[in-house]
């Protein structure tokens, strides 16, 4: 690249952290008083009218300075070359909030909160999908003779429990033996796998517990199947309504909102985060989501040992620190995978 080149990238760099911080249209005057960028204002000028004239910086009113179009935000954020690492005491004090958390849903509650307080934005993260998931056991207990406790724990750590009404007695006996079936069925296999083993059980049951297993699979292949319901946490949802501005024309806030009530449409979002420590950036146009034309994405992968568990990130208006943003969700992201991990 031309030091022309890269002169003009300066003073689109400096457009844009100008901009995110006082959401006010840039001039020349101001690039000259506040950035040492060498050159002469008569030079910045010219640059500036380059820059617009090629898509990067646009002028939202007449005589006023100019702003960054989605094709600007993309150069600069393609050009960020390092991403300002979290201090030792941010580092601590994130890993501590997050291993405070009791379980799975805990710690990803944790996670959303945090990462939409430290960048100001709406944060969402999908829980573990089904087919990343794998049992990690099974334990039955008899609450009395005819009522079983299930609790099926999963190697993200969910931890799910279900009441079984069985509609006649159970002996110790019978127990040993069901709890032995179930655990061979179970413990090892994804999700999707072990609900079929547990479908099957009932067929090689033996007699006198063939109606007890029809009963617990059941309800345990309810509980091993997805629930849409339950794949995204949301936080900060507030933090949109700060920055109801930025996000164009009247009504462009309601759609934001409306998309997020639509979760599938976030799960597609992060659905392309394929590897934990790499991050996405999509800008407006690039969700390829009408609604959300007006935003940007910033995700990531979350997962344990090299393996993908789900997507996580955070949702604002395209005016974003997008440095900051980067480092924040590669970060949390990092942390839970490493909460996870250990448990």
């Amino acid at each position: 690249m031309s030091s022309t080149e890269d002169r003009r990238f300066e003073v689109l760099r400096a457009i844009v952290a100008d901009y995110v911080a006082t959401k006010e249209p840039i001039g020349s005057k101001t690039l000259v008083d506040r950035h040492n960028l060498g050159v002469s204002s008569a030079t910045i000028r010219n640059d500036m009218a380059v820059l617009e004239a090629e898509g990067y910086i646009t002028q939202p009113h007449t005589s006023s300075g100019r702003i960054p179009t989605d094709k600007g935000y993309r150069q600069f954020v393609d050009r960020i070359s390092e991403v300002k690492p979290l201090s030792g005491p941010e580092r601590r004090a994130i890993m501590e909030f997050l291993e405070s958390g009791v379980d799975l849903d805990d710690v990803l509650r944790r996670g959303v909160r945090l990462l939409a307080q430290l960048t100001r934005q709406v944060a969402v993260v999908q829980y573990p999908t089904a087919s990343a998931s794998t049992v990690r056991h099974i334990e039955v207990v008899a609450l009395n003779p005819a009522r079983l406790l299930l609790v099926v724990i999963t190697d993200t750590g969910r931890v799910d429990q279900r009441l079984v009404e069985l509609g006649a007695l159970i002996d110790d006996e019978d127990l040993a033996v069901l709890r032995g079936m179930l655990g061979g069925a179970m413990d090892g296999k994804r999700l999707a796998a072990a609900s079929a083993a547990v479908a099957e059980l009932p067929e090689h049951a033996p007699r006198t517990l063939r109606d007890v297993l029809i009963r617990v699979s059941t309800v345990l292949v309810e509980t091993l199947v997805e629930h849409p319901e339950e794949r995204l946490v949301l936080g900060g949802t507030a933090n949109l309504t700060r920055n109801a501005a930025d996000f164009g024309l009247p009504g462009s806030l309601r759609h934001v909102l409306e998309a997020l009530e639509e979760q599938v449409v976030v799960l597609k979002l992060l659905a392309a985060a394929q590897q934990p420590g790499t991050v996405t950036v999509r800008i407006g146009e690039e969700t390829q989501v009408e609604q959300m034309r007006g935003t940007s994405v910033v995700s990531t992968g979350y997962g344990v040992s090299g393996a993908i568990l789900g997507g996580m990130g955070v949702l604002g208006p395209t005016r974003m620190d997008y440095p900051g943003t980067i480092a924040s969700v590669a970060a949390v992201a990092r942390y839970i995978g490493e909460v996870l991990a250990e448990r």
